[in-house]
């Protein structure tokens, strides 16, 4: 299954300087309360938990839970003094895992 994910991030960034990440994944995120057209119920399917990380390590973390709508939108803000790899992960139900990296150089 493949999987969409956008990720917005500044195009200069300066260091000590805060900047808004955007990140959203294509999901479904099924609560598992509500029914199909047959009257099966439709089994939960969630993401539960996002991570951002800088080279390794955790620089921003969500839990998610059945109230968060589908194709979970996270907007945060960060101030770096140094550039890297940022890693984007998204874990969920039924074993999905969708992982994105962008590099991040500082001006």
């Amino acid at each position: 299954m493949a999987v969409r994910a956008v990720i917005t991030l500044p195009a200069a960034v300066k260091a000590g300087e805060p900047f808004e990440v955007r990140a959203t994944v294509a999901h479904a995120m099924e609560t598992g309360y509500r029914n199909d057209d047959a009257g099966t119920r439709l089994p939960r399917d969630l993401v539960r938990r996002f991570e951002c990380r800088l080279d390794g390590e955790l620089v921003f973390a969500a839990d998610l839970f059945a109230a968060v709508s589908a194709n979970p939108y996270v907007a945060f803000w960060m101030q770096l003094a140094r550039g890297g790899e940022l890693s984007f992960t998204w874990r969920g139900d039924h074993g999905f895992e969708h992982r994105e990296v962008r590099a991040l150089s500082l001006v």
